[in-house]
C-alpha cells in the first residue's frame, strides 16, 4: 500500500518508520527538510506539498500540533482535499477538536474520499517500539480498511464510534491523565515536605485507591529520576487540556478539577517549560515546597 505521511515530528517521524518498516510504500512532507531527510535516508520518497502526498496515496495520515495546522495542511490551497483522490482515506492522528475533524472530513467527503480520526495514547517511546494506544473515528467499514496501516504504529485499539469520537476520547483522556499526574505530584511534595520519604509513600499508595499509572510509571521513570527531558511536551498537555475543557464546557459539565490541572500546565508555560516534560510540574511544587522528590537512584 501507498501510504502518505505530513508531520515528521517527535511523534510523527517513528510513526512514519514503523509503516515503512512493515512493507510499506512511504511518501513524507514536512516543513523541517532534515525530518524528510532522514526518512528518505530509511527508504521513503519525498513529496513537495500535502497535495502532492494526497494525489499519490491511498492513505495520507496527519501527525500535526494543533487544530490551525490541521485546517491549513487539509485545506490549503496546496492541502491534502485538493489532492486527494475519490476512494482514498485520511487519517488524521493529531491531538484536536472534535468540531475540526467534523469540518475537515465534510470536505474530504465532497471529494469522494473518507476520513477517520485515530490520536494516540502514551509517549514517544511507545512511538518507537510501535506499540501507541489507538482512539479512533470514523464509519467502521472505513476503519477496518485501515487496521493493516494502524496496526503498523499501535498495539491498544480501540473503536470510539463516529468521526470525532476518537478526538473525544483522546482530550477527555489526557485532561484526566494531567489532573492525576499534577494531585500525585501534589502529595509526594507536600509528603516529602511533612518528613515522609518517597518510599513509604509509594508503598502505602499501592495498597490503597490513591494508586494510578502516574506513580506507577510516568513520574518514576522521568521526573522522580530528575529527568525532565519530553517524552509529552508540556505545550501540548496545556493545548490538549484547553481543548478538552472547551468541549467539557459545550456540553455543559462543570470541571473545577479539570480547570485546576489547566492553571498548573499555565504556570509551567510562565515558567518557560514549553518543551520540558508535562512532569516538569513537579519542579515547580518543589521550588514552592522548597525540597526536593526523587528517587534514590537520582
Amino acid at each position: 500500500m501507498i501510504v502518505g505521511f505530513i508531520g515528521l515530528g517527535t511523534m510523527g517521524a517513528p510513526m512514519a518508520r514503523n509503516i515503512l518498516a512493515k512493507g510499506h510504500r512511504l511518501i513524507v512532507a514536512d516543513v523541517q527538510p532534515a525530518a524528510v531527510a532522514a526518512l528518505i535516508a530509511a527508504g521513503a520518497t519525498a513529496a513537495a506539498t500535502p497535495r502532492d502526498v494526497a494525489a499519490a496515496s491511498g492513505i495520507v495520515i496527519t501527525m500535526l500540533p494543533d487544530a490551525p495546522d490541521v485546517e491549513r495542511v487539509a485545506l490549503g490551497p496546496d492541502g491534502i482535499v485538493a489532492g486527494i483522490k475519490p476512494g482514498a482515506i485520511y487519517i488524521d492522528m493529531s491531538t484536536i477538536d472534535p468540531g475540526t475533524t467534523r469540518k475537515v472530513g465534510a470536505a474530504i467527503a465532497n471529494k469522494g474520499a473518507a476520513m477517520i480520526d485515530s490520536p494516540v495514547g502514551k509517549t514517544a517511546d511507545a512511538a518507537v517500539a510501535g506499540t501507541l494506544t489507538l482512539m479512533v473515528g470514523g464509519a467502521s467499514d472505513i476503519v477496518a480498511r485501515c487496521r493493516p496501516v494502524l496496526d503498523c504504529m499501535g498495539t491498544d485499539f480501540f473503536y470510539c464510534g463516529e468521526l470525532g469520537a476518537g478526538q473525544t476520547m483522546k482530550l477527555i483522556n489526557n485532561l484526566l491523565a494531567t489532573a492525576v499526574s499534577e494531585a500525585s505530584i501534589e502529595a509526594l511534595v507536600a509528603g516529602v515536605k511533612s518528613g515522609l520519604t518517597l518510599e513509604t509513600m509509594m508503598s502505602v499508595f499501592r495498597t490503597t485507591m490513591a494508586w494510578n499509572n502516574a506513580l506507577a510509571i510516568a513520574l518514576p521513570k522521568r521526573p522522580l529520576a530528575g529527568d525532565f527531558k519530553p517524552g509529552f511536551m508540556m505545550k501540548l498537555a496545556h493545548k490538549d487540556c484547553r481543548l478538552a475543557l472547551q468541549m467539557v464546557e459545550a456540553l455543559g459539565v462543570p470541571a473545577p478539577v479539570g480547570h485546576a490541572a489547566l492553571a498548573s500546565l499555565e504556570e509551567g508555560l510562565k515558567r518557560g517549560l514549553h518543551d520540558h516534560d508535562v512532569g516538569a510540574l513537579l519542579k515547580l511544587r518543589e521550588e514552592w515546597a522548597g525540597v526536593k522528590v526523587r528517587l534514590p537512584k537520582a
